[in-house]
């Protein structure tokens, strides 16, 4: 083949690459332009990360998030709309892979397994898994979740099962089972629908301790019946980030999203976002998500 051909070739092939990836890399927000609708899923039992208010809108710190994102998208896109769609855990990554919603957010803990399938924004939040706990708990489970020498709780004998309740479809049952090693008394893991399963559970002794995101803990028990009969676990099993979850391939928006929060985060609002959602625990969070975020 004549070098003049084998340039055009090369030429050709390389010309088609960048097309294709320029195709692949806009994709999320040509979409959204093309029909004026950015569509955010959340999660509806992730309180007070995503979760409905009384009226049925969509409410809690990603969801606030993720409106700063879609703000963000307003900028680029004419008169935008925003479509919440409610989802679960489990069919929430499978609703970003297919392109029916173009933002997933809640508690959404970023690993290596979920990004086999979708993408991830920059970290949200920082927390660690532990327990929630009847202070009437078996000894051996507020000796491991509250990292109390045994001294220094009741001398019950340690039944013969236990149960810890973990919610399904969550990151946090492989870790429990990690966690509980071959020197814990024989317990068994029982998966619960949701997090508030699990709270009536826990207060209905059907299991003795529920395992979830610490973060996620102090709202749960800011909802049961009596508040002050729970003990939340103070030792962390996890480091988990949270992020909002995108489309893979599409470096384009996710740049997008992690501008929009990086600027987010350095802004006065973001305090104020903190406080609303965590309270006096707020500057604590800022520092850690400060430290883990991606600068300008």
């Amino acid at each position: 083949m004549p070098a003049n051909c084998m340039r055009r070739l090369v030429l050709a092939g390389i010309l088609l690459g960048i097309s294709a990836y320029t195709a692949v890399a806009a994709q999320t927000l040509d979409a959204i332009a093309q029909k004026g609708t950015i569509r955010i899923g959340y999660v509806s039992d992730e309180e007070p990360f995503s979760f409905k208010k009384k009226d049925g809108k969509p409410t809690g710190y990603a969801i606030d998030l993720c409106g700063k994102i879609a703000d963000a998208v307003g900028t680029k896109v004419a008169n935008l709309k925003r479509d919440y769609v409610e989802t679960t855990l489990a069919d929430g990554f499978d609703a970003v892979k297919s392109g029916q919603v173009d933002l997933l957010c809640g508690a959404i803990t970023i690993n290596l397994g979920r990004r086999q399938s979708v993408d991830f924004s920059q970290p949200i939040f920082i927390t660690g898994a532990s327990a929630l706990l009847r202070k009437d708990s078996p000894d051996y489970l507020m000796s491991l979740f509250l990292d109390k020498r045994l001294a220094q709780v009741s001398a019950k004998p340690a039944p013969a099962t236990s149960t810890i309740g973990v919610r399904a479809d969550t990151t946090t049952g492989a870790t429990l089972r990690e966690a509980l090693g071959s020197d814990v008394p024989k317990t068994r893991i029982a998966e619960f629908a949701t997090h508030q399963d699990g709270l009536v559970a826990l207060e209905g002794h059907k299991i003795d301790a529920y395992f979830a995101d610490r973060a996620l803990l102090f709202d749960l028990a800011s909802h049961a019946h009596n508040p002050s009969t729970l003990a939340i676990g103070n030792r962390l099993f996890t480091h988990e980030p949270y992020g909002i979850a995108l489309r893979q391939d599409d470096s384009a928006f996710r740049l997008l999203v992690d501008q929009t929060l990086t600027e987010t985060y350095q802004s006065d609002d973001f305090a104020k976002l903190l406080t609303t959602y965590f309270g006096e625990e707020g500057p604590v969070l800022r520092r850690e998500i400060m430290m883990q975020s991606i600068p300008q």
